[in-house]
């Protein structure tokens, strides 16, 4: 008598076919962000305006500020000697922003660029002898004579810089380690009124200087 071993049927999971049959509930969507206070809401603005501000600065007044600041206030860790560096440094790059307003630039036939210092009565040459022994010589220097709009551009140039300035989390950390909420209002709405009044003075009185550490496109 033999016997035969019965076939084991594999029984499928009922739960399996029910976790298909099942819907997926929806989910649930998440809650809009909350809408930005006024301190966020300015800096913002004051980012965005500084950033367009950069470009009416002398290049290398602006990489200083970008790059050696950080250095002498310690990342904003400030102390008895690092503070007053701090503050040279600052007067320094302002000084230059403002003289940097008076130099302008010409090119010369055989593409040579020459810098001056405009005066009263036309443009002092740096190098003057170099610029009349080249191919087309000087040009008539009284028309790079000062005018009222340079004094205007040198003060704002000086506001641009300190808008910069205090969008600095180094230098306001160096000055202002922990401020009051008066004064953290202060740091953050004021920068962005200084951008928006520089920008409209440059708007209306556009510069045709191409000066130091600015594009020569003449």
């Amino acid at each position: 008598m033999s016997l035969r071993a019965r076939p084991v049927t594999t029984a499928s999971s009922s739960s399996d076919d029910d976790d298909h049959d099942i819907p997926d509930s929806p989910k649930q969507q998440p809650p809009p962000p909350p809408p930005p206070t006024l301190s966020q809401w300015a800096i913002s603005q004051t980012l965005a305006s500084t950033a367009q501000l950069a470009n009416l600065l002398p290049t290398g007044t602006l990489l200083a500020l970008q790059t050696v600041t950080p250095i002498f206030t310690n990342h904003g860790s400030c102390d008895a000697v690092t503070r007053p560096l701090t503050a040279i440094l600052l007067g320094f790059l302002t000084a230059l922003c403002f003289l940097a307003s008076f130099t302008d630039s010409f090119k010369t036939s055989d593409g040579q660029v020459f810098y001056g210092f405009a005066t009263f009565n036309g443009m002092w040459v740096f190098d003057s002898q170099t610029a009349a022994a080249s191919g087309s010589g000087l040009p008539d220097l009284r028309k790079y004579k000062l005018r009222a709009v340079d004094w205007i551009h040198a003060f704002v140039s000086v506001f641009v810089l300190v808008t910069l300035a205090l969008r600095d989390r180094s230098v306001v950390s160096c000055f202002y380690p922990r401020p009051s909420h008066e004064a953290q209002e202060v740091l953050d709405i004021v920068p962005l009124g200084l951008g928006l009044v520089c920008s409209l003075v440059f708007v209306i009185f556009p510069s045709k200087r191409h000066g130091i550490g600015y594009p020569v496109s003449h």
